[in-house]
């Protein structure tokens, strides 16, 4: 019956005018709420003023590193009334797991990137080092005895630490903690049952200000300057780690076969609400930044998250660290 609503509406979007949407659009976010829920909420409101009469709808569906929503939304009706945001997890998944129920760049309509986030390498108020230099002979020296948090397979913090360790090229490496979400493992990294993490600005940002962790560095090619909070940090890069810079960003999809004329109008209320300065605003107090490039195009965002996953494939399979 699913594929007959599809075929019944390819079939009049090519032989007449149309009219979309006709029904409540969805917007599956693929974690609990936290920053890609607040992206979404955000992205939504924008999009509905330019998309004027349309309703756009914010649900919840996790699990599994944001597969289970991402494959709610691969399984959907073809007809661009279901849709995903989704952070790099849409690259790193197709690294981090062994058996996925689709294929990243195959079973989706891309329909454009919304924005990046800055990482921030953090630990825990009883480290003794104080910088970053401090802190990489502290680890250097004490690897094998230190242990990192993250929030779980698939996560950004658990790619954030696959990378920095990976170019830290440690000889003894640290123990890595998964936890259910971004929450319990910023809470253990306040009371100390943690060494370090590395999470978004998004999430660690208010516990910089309260200076209830110790922060270290940024994740990014350049430092922050223009963000009053975080523009003394070092880079990574800066600090030795060549080439290193890493962004969490989010993107929009919708079904593979969802009809072009459908996806268009999509993707022109998508470059509409980035460009809304109210959203624009909001994005920048989470620490974000808006995409205003190439990759805000159908093309131009499934291309870049194709060149993703080359460039997570090797870090991730180094680290050995899989998903069933």
């Amino acid at each position: 019956m699913k594929k007959l609503v599809a075929l019944a509406l390819t079939s009049v979007l090519a032989t007449s005018a149309f009219a979309f949407p006709v029904k409540p659009i969805t917007l599956v976010v693929p974690f609990p709420p936290g920053p890609t829920d607040t992206v979404t909420r955000q992205l939504a409101e924008a999009m509905r003023k330019a998309m004027p009469g349309a309703t756009f709808v914010v649900e919840n569906t996790s699990g599994a590193g944001g597969t289970i929503g991402a494959n709610r939304v691969a399984r959907a009706d073809a007809d661009g009334h279901t849709l995903l945001v989704w952070h790099i997890g849409m690259a790193s998944t197709a690294n981090l797991y062994r058996k996925l129920p689709f294929k990243a760049l195959d079973d989706f309509t891309y329909l454009g990137m919304i924005n990046e986030v800055p990482m921030t390498l953090i630990g825990s108020p009883k480290l003794p080092a104080n910088t970053y230099k401090e802190f990489e002979a502290y680890v250097r020296s004490n690897g094998g005895k230190l242990n990192m948090a993250h929030a779980g397979i698939g996560a950004a913090s658990h790619l954030c630490g696959l990378m920095w360790q990976s170019a830290m090229g440690l000889k003894e490496g640290m123990t890595t903690i998964p936890f259910t979400g971004t929450g319990p493992a910023l809470n253990a990294l306040l009371g100390g049952q943690v060494d370090l993490m590395c999470d978004q600005t998004t999430n660690t940002s208010g516990q910089i200000e309260a200076k209830s962790v110790k922060a270290f560095a940024v994740t990014t090619s350049k430092r922050l300057s223009d963000n009053a909070l975080l523009k003394d940090l070092p880079t990574l890069q800066e600090s030795g780690l060549k080439g290193f810079d890493l962004t969490i960003w989010h993107g929009l999809y919708a079904p593979k076969g969802t009809p072009a004329a459908v996806s268009k109008q999509l993707n022109t209320a998508l470059q509409a609400a980035l460009k809304d300065p109210e959203f624009i605003a909001k994005q920048k107090a989470l620490g974000a930044v808006v995409v205003t490039d190439k990759r805000v195009t159908n093309e131009g965002h499934k291309a870049f998250v194709a060149d993703q996953i080359k460039k997570l494939g090797p870090v991730i399979d180094a680290a050995g660290q899989f998903a069933d």
